[in-house]
């Protein structure tokens, strides 16, 4: 039996279940989801199934990340709701490629953990079955694992097996409903030029689970946790020295009232330069190199190549001896005796992100 597999909250009961009821059965999961955006959430889901399935003695199959085919298919429907018609595009593209990968395989069985999921419908999913299985002559198996208490118990074995618990379907066009009726910052989009990973990032939450797994194969005692915090995102910045735009390093968690404020340097001291207005702060790549330890010959060299966020956060704390200092901290390659024009777009927010303990 070939099992189409979505993610591994919904498929790790449900594959339980199938093992049960199918003892004989040799099945194999298969992951096609071309769906899922962006592509770093699609490698984390793609972990977490393969930790699943090895936990389940399952084999498993990677399917192809077919997303600009699967993105022309729903044209058209992309503001529609969840269970809505693009969600029936949608399940048809995903069962059609399971029935054929199925018939390829000479499996003569197949079926969906879609079927478990809360957000997915199981009516629409019966019918696409059936007709597949009627069209190809594989039996479709469906099962109604939630009946009950179906819904308790997979969330239990969420929780026992420390499974990726993601928190929307996985398409762009529903993450962007779901974010806009929470009015809640769109933050798995970001993608920072510098390729530094952000807190509550889908990179973060992607190192996080690789060392669980690395944990579980060193059988060590280890437990996840969730932490509230506050976040940040840089979504743009411009800084102007006499007119000319210069290159900036902007600190995490830098901020200005209204976006935007001009001034000249006002007072320095320790390579730390005060601007006489709205609190900003400005050292040059020297300076910086300093407080780092590090040797960035000038500013774009620190842009595209910057240190840890988590060393970014201590060197902003170094140097404004306050760890809840929300004012900008700038590096520049010079510092001039101009006038200074700075615009900083950034938010901070409340926010909570796993930790392993």
């Amino acid at each position: 039996m070939l099992v189409h597999i979505c993610c591994a909250v919904d498929s790790h009961y449900f594959l339980e279940k199938i093992q049960e009821e199918f003892p004989n059965e040799e099945l194999v999961g298969y992951f096609y989801d071309p769906n899922i955006h962006p592509y770093s959430e699609y490698r984390l889901r793609y972990l977490d199934v393969e930790y699943s399935c090895q936990k389940l003695g399952i084999k498993l199959i990677e399917g192809a990340y077919n997303l600009e085919e699967w993105l022309k298919k729903v044209k058209g429907m992309e503001h529609l709701p969840e269970k809505g018609d693009r969600c029936t595009v949608c399940y048809d593209d995903r069962l059609d490629t399971t029935v054929q990968k199925a018939a390829e395989l000479g499996h003569n069985k197949f079926t969906t953990t879609l079927l478990i999921s809360p957000k997915k419908s199981q009516e629409k999913l019966e019918i696409i079955g059936n007709n597949l299985s009627s069209l190809t002559g594989l039996e479709f198996i469906y099962r109604d694992y939630k009946a009950g208490n179906g819904a308790e118990i997979q969330g239990q074995k969420v929780k026992e097996n420390s499974l990726y618990r993601q928190n929307y379907c996985g398409c762009l066009f529903g993450l962007s409903a779901q974010r806009e009726a929470q009015k809640k910052i769109m933050d798995e989009m970001f993608n920072p030029i510098s390729n530094q990973i952000l807190p509550e990032s889908i990179e973060e939450r992607l190192e996080l689970y690789k060392k669980r797994n690395k944990l579980e194969k060193e059988g060590a005692t280890y437990k996840i946790i969730k932490q509230r915090f506050l976040n940040y995102r840089l979504l743009g910045s411009i800084v102007k020295v006499a007119k000319n735009i210069v290159p900036s390093y902007i600190f995490c968690y830098s901020t200005i009232n209204r976006n935007n404020t001009n001034g000249r340097i006002e007072y320095e001291k320790d390579g730390i330069n005060y601007l006489n207005k709205d609190e900003v702060k400005i050292i040059d790549i020297t300076t910086f190199n300093l407080f780092a330890d590090s040797s960035y010959k000038n500013v774009k060299e620190l842009m595209y190549n910057p240190l840890s966020f988590e060393k970014e956060l201590n060197i902003r704390n170094q140097i404004l001896k306050n760890p809840y200092d929300l004012s900008a901290l700038i590096v520049l390659d010079e510092i001039k005796n101009e006038k200074y024009e700075i615009e900083i777009n950034a938010t901070t927010y409340e926010d909570i992100k796993e930790e392993l303990v």
